[in-house]
């Protein structure tokens, strides 16, 4: 029986699923550059500070529903911009491991898809509690709406150094080490079907997001849409779980943070302008 072109084409799978994470990754940089449906300028809101001053008082102002949507929206899909290419090992393995555990059976490009949207779906769990945060942060001052970074030292410093400490703790260790072993967790925790597919690349997402959290959570104090921490922090996860060495990398890149978080906490304000507060911590916290 002749084989047909889609036949073919299907049996390129791998190559198939590669093109697919790849455009959807350029898409989702690609959305981003373009102001992620904020309406603001990506390149405006780039900057190397860690903290700069509200242009304008913004606590108190609320959002509408649309604006919830724009703000989860641009949440998840720069997590997908970011953390996508450090799945696409685990995908591309697990495409072939289904290719050549049903060599009879359909290609694997329905059952990858299915596990990257598992994937997907732990990042959009995170990115809904990051919504949350920068809502309220925003309302209590402590966020500038407009440039989306920190306006406190303090909750800066706080940032930066419990990132600086989580890189070095054992859940981190743990997190990491299930991240850069993709074939011993395609081992142990292989389900068939579609919707095996979807829990296993779940699975997979929350190792993930136990391990990168807290680095995420960096974009706070750098600019939420500020296109040089996204990319700095995408080449660093990149790093961490890809390269030979990434676990000391991880607590290098932690050391580093605990010293910026004690510089940012310590530092005269006319010695570190990047810093200036413009609004007290205690209004976050609820402190008076």
């Amino acid at each position: 029986m002749s084989v047909t072109t889609v036949e073919t084409l299907l049996k390129h799978d791998r190559a198939i699923v590669a093109a697919g994470l790849a455009a959807t990754t350029l898409l989702a940089w690609l959305y981003l550059l373009t102001g992620a449906g904020t309406g603001m300028d990506a390149v405006a809101m780039t900057s190397l500070k860690v903290l700069g001053r509200m242009a304008m008082p913004m606590g108190g102002t609320g959002w509408s529903v649309s604006y919830w949507f724009i703000m989860l929206a641009m949440w998840w899909i720069m997590m997908i911009a970011m953390m996508l290419p450090t799945a696409a090992p685990a995908v591309l393995l697990y495409t072939r491991v289904h290719r050549h555990s049903h060599q009879t059976g359909p290609a694997s490009t329905i059952p990858a898809a299915a596990f990257t949207f598992g994937y997907l779906v732990a990042w959009l769990g995170f990115s809904v509690v990051a919504t949350m945060l920068q809502a309220a942060m925003e309302r209590a001052g402590l966020l500038d709406r407009m440039m989306m970074w920190t306006t406190d030292r303090t909750l800066t410093a706080g940032i930066l150094l419990a990132t600086g400490l989580f890189q070095l703790s054992p859940l981190k260790s743990a997190c990491l080490d299930h991240c850069r072993r993709p074939v011993e967790f395609l081992t142990r925790n292989w389900r068939n079907g579609t919707l095996g597919a979807v829990r296993m690349g779940l699975h997979h997402g929350a190792y993930c997001v136990g391990c990168c959290w807290l680095l995420m959570a960096l974009m706070f104090a750098g600019g939420a849409m500020n296109l040089i921490w996204i990319a700095g922090l995408t080449i660093l996860v990149l790093v961490e779980k890809l390269a030979p060495h990434g676990g000391r990398t991880a607590k290098a890149i932690g050391l580093l943070l605990i010293v910026a978080g004690t510089y940012v906490l310590l530092a005269p304000a006319n010695a570190a302008p990047m810093c200036k507060a413009s609004a007290p911590l205690s209004t976050f916290v609820g402190v008076h």
